[in-house]
């Protein structure tokens, strides 16, 4: 190749470099130019409706990232601000919901319970009176004996009832089911309504009546008149006794007769029970024991000790603890259990949950039960 050739190839290659160096610089030129207007855009506020003016912090910290690669700014948008993206952060919802705990009566375990499907009341015979009986010689005569008198005793059953209104919406829309929540509701009220009208109910307006509602006296079983319960003074006119007062329970346990103490337990509130829990003996012994097991109940004289918070507290003249076989000494009555209606039509947009329940209680045998008196006598 002569030198002409190598001289015009040379002059080729130095052409091709200047050229591809112009574009090089075009494509950075058009590069920076576009940089600087999409910063400008955001620096305005570009894109935002109603822009213009001082760009927000966070525009100017995408801004200054868009320019330097620097996002220490952007960095310090944070959950605790929404506009600096705590609308980004959601919080999650539970699926469980926390409820209050109320304290259940334990009468419906501890009493007898009978079941009616037809009628507006229980009736059972009471047969508290015995037949005559005589010794007699060899060769005297027989004359007729005593027989016995039968009595009859009625629970009527009452009706309980509650009515929530609820929005279509609300049931339609609710993360979880909110008629099965209403229903769990009426019935946790029920329960609770009625373990007190069965210590405390007056027996109006088809309410059960109480077991401290019924007349007491000091009388025996055989002297006493039926319908009557039985109770022991403290001995003190507004407490137990100062000095031994663990011995009024030893009588109040005693006073129940020995066909009904098997199977016997005491009722009491908490209020009484952290009193009676100190008690000892004359050995410095405490009369309250403990269960051994989690969740049993706690012994008081050899017999369960439940737990009933509708019992009054230590005060004159109340009757804060019962001992007795409540399976003997108190019925209750229940007929066809709740029943549960839902009416979508009457109050739209609402939905009426509407319960009832139909239910009595009362005392059956006098005998069975002791109440402890707050009293002198």
């Amino acid at each position: 190749m002569d030198p002409e050739e190598i001289a015009g190839l040379i002059s080729q290659q130095g052409d091709a470099i200047a050229a591809f160096r112009k574009h090089v610089d075009t494509s950075l030129d058009t590069e920076r130019k576009e940089r600087e207007a999409l910063e400008a855009r955001i620096n305005r506020g570009g894109g935002h409706k109603g822009g213009g003016g001082d760009a927000t912090p966070e525009h100017k910290a995408l801004g200054k990232f868009v320019r330097t690669g620097d996002d220490a700014e952007l960095k310090t948008n944070s959950v605790g601000s929404d506009p600096d993206g705590g609308y980004l952060v959601m919080p999650v919802m539970s699926d469980q919901m926390t409820t209050r705990l109320y304290d259940q009566s334990p009468m419906r375990r501890i009493s007898r319970i009978e079941t009616i499907t037809t009628g507006d009341a229980f009736e059972e015979i009471d047969d508290r009176d015995e037949i005559g009986a005589e010794w007699v010689g060899e060769s005297e005569g027989r004359p007729e004996t005593d027989t016995a008198e039968l009595d009859k005793w009625r629970i009527p059953v009452g009706e309980i009832y509650a009515l929530q209104r609820v929005t279509q919406r609300l049931l339609d829309d609710a993360n979880r089911d909110v008629g099965a929540w209403v229903d769990g509701k009426i019935t946790d009220k029920f329960g609770r309504s009625e373990g007190t009208a069965f210590i405390t109910g007056d027996g109006l307006k088809g309410k059960p009546r109480g077991l401290l509602t019924y007349d007491t006296v000091t009388d025996d079983d055989f002297t006493r008149a039926a319908g009557k319960i039985q109770y022991v003074p403290t001995g003190n006119a507004s407490n137990f006794p100062a000095s031994n007062p663990a011995d009024v329970l030893r009588t109040l346990m005693w006073t129940l007769r020995a066909p009904y103490r098997n199977g016997a337990v005491w009722q009491m509130n908490s209020n009484t029970a952290s009193v009676v829990d100190k008690f000892k003996d004359g050995m410095g012994n405490y009369l309250w024991r403990d269960a051994m097991t989690d969740g049993a109940a706690p012994n008081l004289l050899g017999y369960r000790v439940e737990i009933n918070e509708d019992f009054p507290d230590i005060g004159a003249g109340e009757y804060p603890i019962a001992f007795g076989n409540f399976t003997m000494a108190y019925i209750i009555v229940d007929k066809a259990g709740i029943k549960f209606l839902r009416d979508p039509f009457t109050s739209k947009p609402n939905v009426l949950f509407y319960a009832y329940r139909r239910i009595g209680g009362g005392l059956a045998n006098d005998d069975a039960v002791k109440l402890l008196k707050v009293a002198a006598s």
